[in-house]
């Protein structure tokens, strides 16, 4: 027979745990996602293929745990700012379903074992992953003080690239760096498209970002952004000698970009939004055409 102090501790974690699961956004996968194709593109081709089994848990269970403890990170930041913004002022840490206390103790418990994974890995990916730390937790801090979190995201969510082939090479080739560069500009024109949704809330609450940067030439930058995206990738086929059914698999992400501006062009909260979703196919397209190649 159960003790009150177990039942009240297995009441508690009932009530908590569905609380955790929306602030880690567990009902959202789609930013798993945008982390998750780059890292794969990276894991793939650092390993000219199919990497072990080993390095393809660590980093996927990675790009989990970092995303969530991301997003519990960015709402304790933002907990002045949610409440103002329609989109997000339902999130656990607005509505104080969840305290600032527990949201701190959750992001430290994920990148502890996120850290405890890197650890299997070697000495070069265990330095960079010091670095995908900081960027992590500072991120979400940045929309108070500069018009460009989307570029320093970027920079975050392409962090597992350098580290996916130091996991693999035990280095960080050229070759890295560019595929570094394109997720980049990738990253920061989809998370624009993410912040025109909430540009008129942001005005108000006085955040920052590119969307509000942009202003009126906002089309126009993520026509550049996306531009250099696509031919970064390009410039990645031809240096890592990739054959036709990479380029194919740009030509397809390339349709997906055309897409969104087709739909984003109202700049409507809810048609940026469906150009960001679209993203996630685009980051889809580029990784089955490195699998293709590379695996046929």
């Amino acid at each position: 027979m159960s003790s009150p102090a177990a039942l009240t501790l297995r009441d508690r974690l009932r009530e908590r745990l569905p609380q955790y699961w929306l602030l880690v956004r567990g009902d959202r996968p789609v930013g798993t996602l945008l982390l998750l194709w780059p890292t794969a593109w990276a894991l793939f081709l650092a390993a000219h293929g199919l990497p072990s089994l080993k390095v393809l848990a660590i980093f996927l269970c990675g790009v989990w745990l970092t995303r969530s403890a991301g997003c519990v990170v960015n709402d304790y930041a933002d907990r002045w700012l949610d409440p103002q913004v329609a989109r997000t002022k339902h999130r656990p840490l607005a509505t104080g379903a969840v305290s600032a206390r527990e949201a701190l103790w959750l992001f430290v418990a994920m990148m502890s074992v996120a850290f405890a994974l890197v650890l299997l890995t070697n000495p070069l990916t265990i330095a960079l992953s010091v670095v995908a730390a900081l960027l992590a937790a500072s991120y979400p801090f940045l929309k108070r003080y500069t018009y460009l979190p989307q570029v320093y995201l970027g920079l975050a969510f392409g962090w597992g690239i350098p580290m996916a082939f130091a996991a693999i090479q035990d280095t960080v080739p050229p070759i890295a760096w560019l595929l570094f560069l394109g997720n980049l500009l990738w990253t920061t024109g989809y998370d624009t498209w993410y912040a025109m949704v909430d540009r008129d809330d942001d005005l108000r609450a006085g955040a920052k970002s590119t969307a509000i940067l942009f202003g009126d030439a906002d089309l126009v930058a993520l026509a550049v952004l996306y531009g250099g995206f696509l031919v970064a990738m390009w410039l990645l086929g031809r240096r890592a000698d990739l054959g036709v059914d990479y380029f194919v698999g740009v030509l397809v992400a390339a349709g997906f970009i055309g897409w969104q501006f087709a739909v984003g062009r109202t700049r409507t909260p809810a048609d940026c939004f469906r150009a960001f979703l679209a993203n996630q196919w685009v980051g889809l397209a580029i990784f089955a055409g490195i699998a293709l190649d590379l695996l046929l």
